[in-house]
């Protein structure tokens, strides 16, 4: 009622796989500028015809959003509309503002020497990672915190020289860990507090610690597998806490933190308030319903995201900023009453591009939006898309393997197709690998600067179903970062890898179990589906047998 919006006739399930189908974070391309037709990096592959300019010029004055405003035409469904001009208006060729020598991130904000880096936020020597914050000199992590000198980590914080580990906090010099809170030089352990010297769950003196890490090597690479899979083993004997729900109140969801009366919420924090359905999202946002990514400090907020620090009333809109009573609306920054526009900034009153006077845009508004459910949008499966959904998947200007939703909702090209998905084949690449993965050094110690100038086929050699690119090569601060820590090369490229990681982490869904601890009888949404083999405990029995 708040927000004068009919109720979604599509599930919660596809809308957010809807929203996500319209992000891009990991695919980037080399095409010509649309301005001055001089290379760069974008999102957006060359085949699409679309305008796309370096996003530096497009912060410029050079050029103004309202050349390319149109009138409203009734007589066209307004998706069609917005369609047209969206593919005449320029576009950021990336996101990765106030960033120095990190040219090939995305989403990076402030960042600073960095490679290949998305969905993250002051970051510096940072390379191959995705949904990070406030990370140092630090390789292949996700969804990691305010950490330094880390490598191959998965939903960690606070921590410094931790390598292998998922879901632990504050620890310092360790591996393989599990679940484990403030502890350091620790090795292959789990559901740990504020402990030193452990070696595989046995506590140690600091010296007998020292002798059993000497014994170990640490830079090969079958060694490392070796502990992969026994800590895999040890994750799974391990007690699971049924959600990661801390500092809240009446909520349900996983990896919550400081949040009150939300229900089925993922990855939030700071002051999330009377939500619903919300992937990625805090910085007290309230009353937010089916959004995020990125969305955080704004109020009544619909079906969006990458929306708000001081928004208010953003309705199916995405990477739109500052903002108020703005609907339907992309890449615009401090505006208001806007409804259909892109690339805006400091505006008012406009409907797509163009500008009215507040009477004007009084008057019509509400006109367009009756419009929109007399002459919905129809798509090529038949679904009608009135006034009140987001927008239509084949207006995406991405096909369906190059966004997001591959990673939550993996579909196979005959499946994404039939959805009315658009698909895009692997390119057929120009290089030669010069040596395969299998026969790189065992031991870190043992690869020389040769490697350098190799061309290394990955493991799975295109293979997968993943963002597999064939073939990979180190870099120098990469080797130099590998043989600081005593790391072995990988054997796989980034996007391998990274699906990897992105596995480790529940899904996106609840489901009604019972605590597994003998004689309890609590029951609890939990992100651990019924067929898994892992312990899982109530909150009650998980600090009783952990803390």
């Amino acid at each position: 009622d708040k927000i004068k919006v009919p109720p979604p006739t599509f599930c919660s399930d596809c809308r957010l796989q809807r929203r996500l189908s319209f992000r891009n974070t990991h695919s980037l391309y080399k095409r010509k500028d649309s301005f001055n037709g001089k290379d760069i990096l974008s999102i957006y592959s060359p085949d699409k015809k679309l305008v796309v300019i370096d996003q530096k010029d497009w912060w410029k004055d050079g050029w103004d959003p309202f050349d390319y405003g149109v009138d409203y035409d009734f007589s066209k469904s307004f998706f069609s509309q917005w369609k047209e001009l969206r593919d005449t208006v320029p576009l950021q060729s990336l996101s990765n503002s106030k960033a120095v020598n990190s040219e090939y991130c995305n989403v990076a904000e402030e960042s600073y020497d960095c490679y290949l880096i998305s969905a993250s936020w002051k970051c510096e020597r940072v390379m191959y990672s995705d949904s990070i914050h406030i990370i140092k000199d630090s390789m292949d992590l996700h969804v990691v915190f305010r950490s330094e000198f880390c490598y191959a980590d998965v939903s960690c914080a606070d921590s410094y020289r931790l390598f292998y580990s998922q879901d632990s906090y504050a620890c310092t010099d360790s591996y393989f860990l599990y679940d484990c809170r403030g502890c350091t030089d620790c090795f292959m352990s789990s559901n740990l507090r504020n402990k030193s010297y452990v070696f595989k769950n046995e506590q140690l003196s600091k010296e007998a610690y020292k002798e059993k890490i000497k014994e170990l090597n640490l830079g090969s690479f079958t060694e490392i597998q070796e502990f992969k899979k026994e800590f895999n083993d040890m994750k799974l004997n391990s007690v699971h806490r049924f959600a990661q729900i801390l500092n809240s109140y009446n909520v349900t969801g996983d990896n919550v933190d400081h949040a009150k009366n939300c229900s089925y919420c993922f990855n939030v924090t700071d002051g999330l308030e009377d939500c619903k359905n919300i992937f990625w999202g805090g910085m007290k946002a309230k009353e937010v319903f089916d959004s995020g990514p990125g969305v955080g400090d704004g109020q009544l907020m619909y079906e969006v995201f990458d929306t708000g620090i001081g928004a208010f009333k953003n309705l199916f809109t995405s990477v739109v900023y500052n903002s108020i009573d703005v609907e339907y609306s992309f890449n615009c920054y401090n505006c208001s009453y806007c409804f259909g526009c892109l690339g805006l900034r400091n505006k008012k009153f406009c409907i797509l591009n163009k500008q009215y006077t507040k009477e004007e845009y009084e008057d019509i508004l509400p006109k367009i939006k009756k419009h929109m459910s007399g002459m919905p949008y129809v798509d090529n499966q038949g679904r009608i898309y009135k006034y009140g959904e987001f927008f239509p998947v084949e207006l995406s200007p991405f096909c369906y393997n190059e966004t997001v939703a591959q990673e939550y909702f993996h579909l196979s090209k005959e499946q994404a197709i039939s959805q009315g998905f658009l698909w895009k084949d692997k390119e057929v690449r120009s290089y030669m690998p010069t040596i395969n993965s299998a026969d790189l050094p065992d031991d870190i110690q043992d690869a020389s600067e040769d490697i350098l100038n190799d061309i290394i086929l990955c493991g799975h050699k295109g293979e997968c179903a993943d963002r597999c690119t064939s073939a990979f090569k180190v870099t120098r601060d990469e080797l130099s970062f590998y043989k600081r820590f005593d790391i072995p090369i990988p054997r796989l490229c980034y996007g391998c890898r990274f699906a990897q990681y992105f596995k480790m982490r529940n899904p996106l869904k609840l489901w009604n179990r019972k605590c597994m601890h003998e004689g309890c009888d609590n029951e609890f949404q939990t992100s651990y589906a019924p067929d898994r083999p892992e312990i899982i405990y109530c909150e009650k029995c998980y600090q009783q047998e952990v803390i």
